[in-house]
């Protein structure tokens, strides 16, 4: 006697729809990101001279509008400390090193 076993059958297609930005559209993202970038760099090249020796690879969350930051040996960790206190606020993430990006491309 032979079992039929069920079929399933695979999705096709995405499940949100794919977004098509102009290269207008893509200019403005990429030049906010930097703008943004460049508020933040300033908070950690100040701050980072102070916590390379004892917190060397961890995170640092800035918020640039309070000029405050957060640090962590966990990414998440770090992050959830800036949501609790600014939860709507967009933050920028360094890794405390001398580049202060995590990994190399």
């Amino acid at each position: 006697m032979t079992e039929v076993k069920p079929t399933r059958t695979a999705r096709r297609g995405r499940i949100f729809p794919q977004v098509q930005w102009t290269e207008e559209q893509k200019a403005q993202s990429s030049s906010r990101r930097e703008a943004f970038y460049q508020r933040c760099k300033p908070i950690f090249d100040r701050t980072k001279p102070q916590f390379i020796e004892t917190h060397y690879n961890w995170y640092m969350v800035v918020e640039p509008e309070s000029g405050e930051y957060f640090i962590s040996k966990e990414e998440m960790t770090a992050i959830n400390m800036s949501r609790q206190k600014y939860p709507k606020a967009p933050v920028f993430i360094f890794k405390i090193n001398e580049t202060g990006v995590a990994g190399t491309i």
